[in-house]
């Protein structure tokens, strides 16, 4: 009368062994796609330049700065104001003189856990056990267009996010979550194409992001990439007065 729980029991528990092994796997594939483990490694610092839409008919050039492990720096101009949003792996802050503030101050505890998240130099998949992260394989659906592999990423602090990868390519071709804006929670959504090798790497050019469901996205399209740029650790910290 134990027999039938039990080989239940053990069918769940196989399931979940094949489950996590499956996901492990397609991340392997993912990081052969883009390059190699140790390639990605070897990359310390990488710096982005384009322009991303930020509205109907508003473009704005950017600067995007990352440096492990986990500071970020990005830099737009719009009509003739450069704004910044930073984040050296504990303080997020910005400048923002479209609102009239020429100081930087310090972002809210919601933004800072977001720059944090975004500034994970690798990536959710890669070491994702060492963040304190899970991953499983939900399964195989469409997106953007094409078959991909879904994976769920259990973020540590419980947030949850999904990565699509390629079917044929094993590349990441979109993401959805939500996160929590002014008290809110907002499903979002991103989707990632035109991967160019740079330095034997492949790097996404195109990456269009906004609220799930919206028409209104901001693209960002890159049109340069430097790999192990100089970048001082003084630019990821918050300035004590207010930019020149």
């Amino acid at each position: 009368m134990f027999c039938k729980p039990a080989i239940t029991l053990m069918g769940l528990l196989l399931a979940s062994t094949v489950s996590a092994q499956t996901a492990d796997e397609l991340i392997a594939k993912n990081v052969a796609a883009r390059g190699g483990l140790d390639k990605i490694k070897a990359v310390k610092s990488v710096r982005m330049t384009g322009t991303m839409m930020v509205g109907p008919g508003l473009e704005a050039p950017f600067t995007l700065e990352m440096k492990r492990p986990k500071n970020m720096r990005v830099e737009f101009t719009l009509q003739g104001l450069t704004g910044i949003q930073a984040y050296d792996g504990q303080t997020a802050w910005m400048v923002m003189p479209f609102m009239g503030k020429k100081d930087p101050e310090a972002m809210p505890a919601e933004e800072t856990k977001m720059a944090d998240e975004q500034a994970d130099f690798d990536g959710e998949l890669i070491d994702y056990k060492d963040k304190g992260s899970t991953v499983e394989f939900v399964g195989k659906e469409q997106a953007e267009g094409t078959d991909a592999y879904k994976l769920k990423v259990t973020l540590k602090g419980g947030d949850v996010r999904y990565v699509f990868l390629d079917a044929e390519y094993f590349l990441a071709i979109r993401t959805e979550g939500t996160r929590t804006i002014r008290g809110t929670q907002v499903d979002f959504e991103s989707s990632i194409g035109d991967y160019k090798d740079v330095g034997g790497l492949m790097f996404p050019h195109s990456v269009e992001s906004g609220t799930k469901g919206s028409p209104q996205k901001q693209k960002m399209t890159i049109t340069k990439i430097d790999l192990n740029a100089e970048i001082d650790d003084a630019r990821f910290k918050m300035p004590a007065k207010a930019q020149q």
